[in-house]
């Protein structure tokens, strides 16, 4: 059934006979006439804004608003835009090919052509959209856009890069962008909110139960009901901490390291260096000679590159902050860490630690320094904070930063263990 308030605010976007005709052509089924099915929090909203920030929970109809959304500016005279998501495999198998991307909801008549090879969609008008990832900022840089769809941004692994990057190509026309996404309190995210340019959408999981099926909400959603979890993932809330996380924002201080006694580079490396590869976290971590000792998060050099391309980073930051060794995670890259390190300068003391217990583990007496107010950062570093604050231990993508600072805390203020690769 079609909502009749929806289908006046078709009407009163597209006009009476663009409406009627399209519904006529599409044979009174309504699949492709957006304007009419669509619940109005899924149209766009009212005024001169330049972000429409969808945050809601899941099943919503994030993914279907995001690609109705682009389908509208290329009927609206767009000609250049931008579809920007976590992964390449996220980009083609939910924002193009996906059961609600754009290829699904654009009707016989007007349906795109998608060519993967070269990150491109044309409309049959000339209209393109180019596909980025978050694993490749630098991509946006040379291009420029009218319309920018995001999706998931909150789980970007360079979110604030590639967030910056599409904003300086974002100069096309009259700018405008969608963002849709599951709430995480990330700090781009608040920075977003806070903007009087951005238009917000909330909704929950609820909303769309007549398209979503029973046993979701039988067997999936009512295990969760009155949790945490429930008012982040099903009504879309974003909590100013996250349930769960072993770091609390609140722990994390801003201190000068003063009197410091010992340094060391931690290091976690990642083993492939592909456009989907974790980074390398290299974390720069020091203690005072106080009794009890306080340890200072010094400098993040995270980064995603092949082993001779970290291992150099790691050996310029042990010189520049004149650090006693460097301890590395070994359960990857085994000695090939050590190897790798020396090849780029062979009087580099390595100190191998090996993980044999889960990260949670790891983490919990690092977490506990936190707390006792003994841990400080020198300044923010939004990457790392971002990252320790929103990690849970259900989570199976690889804290990397998180890690490396983990290694590197636990090896001055905790009591490390590990062999030596001496040069």
């Amino acid at each position: 059934m079609v909502n009749q308030s929806v289908l006046d605010e078709a009407i009163s976007l597209y006009g009476v006979e663009l409406v009627a005709k399209k519904l006529a052509r599409w044979g009174g089924g309504y699949k492709y006439a957006w304007g009419a099915v669509a619940r109005p929090s899924q149209l766009p909203p009212p005024g001169d804004w330049l972000t429409w920030l969808i945050m809601t929970g899941r099943g919503w109809g994030k993914t279907r608003t995001g690609a109705e959304t682009c389908r509208m500016w290329v009927a609206e005279g767009c000609r250049r835009l931008a579809l920007v998501g976590r992964t390449p495999a996220d980009v083609r198998d939910t924002m193009v090919e996906g059961e609600s991307g754009i290829l699904a909801v654009s009707p016989p008549d007007d349906r795109p052509i998608y060519e993967p090879t070269k990150r491109k969609i044309t409309w049959p008008n000339g209209a393109e959209a180019l596909t980025f990832t978050s694993y490749e900022p630098d991509q946006l840089r040379g291009p420029q856009f009218e319309r920018i769809w995001w999706d998931e941004l909150q789980a970007f692994q360079y979110a604030r890069e590639t967030w910056n990057n599409g904003q300086l190509a974002l100069r096309l026309g009259r700018p405008r962008q969608i963002i849709t996404m599951t709430p995480r309190p990330i700090g781009l995210i608040k920075e977003i909110i806070a903007s009087p340019d951005t238009a917000i959408t909330r909704g929950t999981t609820y909303e769309n139960r007549q398209n979503l099926a029973p046993e979701f909400f039988r067997q999936v959603i009512a295990r969760y009901v009155g949790t945490s979890l429930a008012r982040q993932e099903i009504h879309g809330e974003l909590l100013d901490e996250l349930p769960g996380a072993l770091w609390q924002r609140g722990v994390i201080r801003q201190k000068d390291a003063v009197n410091i006694q010992r340094i060391v580079v931690g290091v976690d490396p990642a083993t492939t260096s592909q456009e989907d590869s974790d980074e390398t976290g290299i974390i720069v971590f020091g203690v005072d000679n106080h009794a009890p000792s306080y340890g200072y998060v010094m400098g993040d050099y995270s980064l995603r590159a092949k082993p001779d391309e970290w291992a150099r980073k790691v050996v310029q930051m042990y010189h520049q902050h004149h650090a006693n060794y460097v301890v590395a995670e070994s359960n990857q890259g085994g000695e090939m860490v050590s190897q790798v390190i020396h090849t780029v300068d062979q009087n580099v003391p390595v100190k191998l630690v090996h993980a044999t217990t889960g990260k949670h583990t790891r983490a919990e007496p690092v977490s506990a320094l936190y707390e006792q107010g003994r841990v400080f950062h020198v300044r923010a570093f939004t990457e790392l904070e971002d990252q320790m604050c929103s990690w849970l231990p259900e989570d199976t993508k690889s804290p990397d930063r998180m890690d490396a600072m983990v290694w590197a805390a636990t090896e001055l203020m905790v009591g490390g263990g590990g062999l030596w690769m001496l040069p």
